[in-house]
């Protein structure tokens, strides 16, 4: 096997993209995904059996797709690497199983990875052929998708990975899809209510932000028991509520301005913790990554608050921040550098995995 420049595929099946991606080293091949997201538009939001279903009409196709554009064989590879978690249960097993089909059938080394530090080690596929980047030593990410909203500090992207704060009950995408249902705008909500907002007036109406009172914050000296984490539950209900009044009182919801308002809510209070925990744990960069990272103001506000603190921001392409098979390559392709040894195939697919395990041991 070569260590120096490993060639990695790694596949995601998470939730309910397939994804196939194949790197070299630091290198990007290839990255090859196949969504059914439009499966799911009529039910306003993701079926697992329904993804579990589409991965298995995906995979083989996705697999030769990626190979071909990669320009490389099954043979070639040095290892395999899967998410193992976390994830949809029913999803995962398709990704994993598929996984180790192929470790069984070429002898290749498999790597369990996990779905949340990839998303890290994505950002270290922006080096060319021979010139691999090097993640800065004092490391932050915020992680922002449909699942999970959290902020992490990583002293090491292969075997230390420390969660800060995260949220305690809805995750950011989720009460974007959540909301945009409320409010009439359709499945995915994330792409439907930064559009909406764009025409509204973020101050029109102002919704709480969750977990911000001083019992909950405490001061960097005591801090409150949640001071890094979020909520969403309670902004997800105060819509609700907001968008019946008006109903109640037969005037037109204006829909712009409460899409406006709530998006202003979600991204100022997930940019300021986010800061505040970076400052407080030595963070001066931070990796803003999951789907929810291509929204255009969190974008923006996380930029300003970061450049303000004097923290610098890294946004990886809009393709790779979203689930993929590429940064699963990429965090396989870090272990292997590194001397970490396979998972073999003995491993069960986790759906909670802690994003504290970067893999899964023998």
């Amino acid at each position: 096997m070569n260590r120096a420049q490993p060639l990695v595929l790694g596949i995601e099946s998470s939730c309910d993209e397939t994804g196939v991606g194949i790197v070299r080293g630091t290198t990007l091949l290839t990255n090859t995904v196949s969504s059914s997201m439009d499966d799911h538009v009529r039910f306003g939001g993701v079926i697992p059996e329904i993804a579990s279903r589409a991965h298995l009409d995906a995979f083989v196709p996705t697999l030769e797709q990626a190979l071909s554009e990669a320009g490389v064989t099954l043979d070639e590879v040095d290892a395999l690497a899967v998410t193992s978690g976390p994830g949809l249960a029913g999803a995962l097993m398709v990704g994993v199983c598929a996984a180790k089909a192929l470790a069984v059938a070429t002898g290749k080394p498999l790597y369990a990875i996990n779905h949340l530090v990839a998303h890290v080690g994505v950002g270290l596929l922006d080096g060319k052929e021979g010139q691999a980047p090097e993640l800065p030593g004092n490391l932050g990410a915020l992680l922002v998708s449909g699942g999970h909203t959290e902020i992490l500090k990583i002293n090491s992207i292969t075997d230390d990975v420390q969660l800060l704060g995260s949220t305690i009950d809805d995750a950011a995408g989720e009460a974007y899809d959540k909301v945009a249902r409320i409010l009439g705008l359709g499945y995915p909500g994330g792409p439907a209510i930064d559009k909406m907002a764009r025409t509204g007036n973020p101050k029109a109406i102002r919704f709480p932000r969750g977990l911000s009172q001083p019992k909950y914050m405490g001061t960097a000296e005591e801090p409150g028991p949640h001071r890094y984490d979020w909520s969403f539950s309670g902004l997800k209900t105060a819509v609700a509520r907001c968008v019946e009044q008006f109903e109640a009182r037969g005037q037109e919801v204006p829909v712009a301005d409460i899409a406006a308002a709530f998006q202003e809510a979600v991204v100022d209070i997930i940019s300021s913790k986010a800061v505040l925990a970076c400052r407080e744990n030595g963070i001066e960069d931070v990796l803003l990554g999951g789907g929810v990272a291509a929204n255009s103001r969190l974008r923006e506000l996380t930029g300003q608050r970061c450049a303000s603190a004097g923290i610098r921001l890294h946004v990886p392409p809009l393709d790779l921040c979203t689930d993929n098979g590429a940064m699963v390559a990429a965090l396989g392709a870090q272990l292997v550098m590194a001397g970490v040894a396979p998972s073999g195939i003995g491993f069960a697919p986790d759906s909670s995995m802690p994003v504290t395990a970067v893999s899964l041991p023998a």
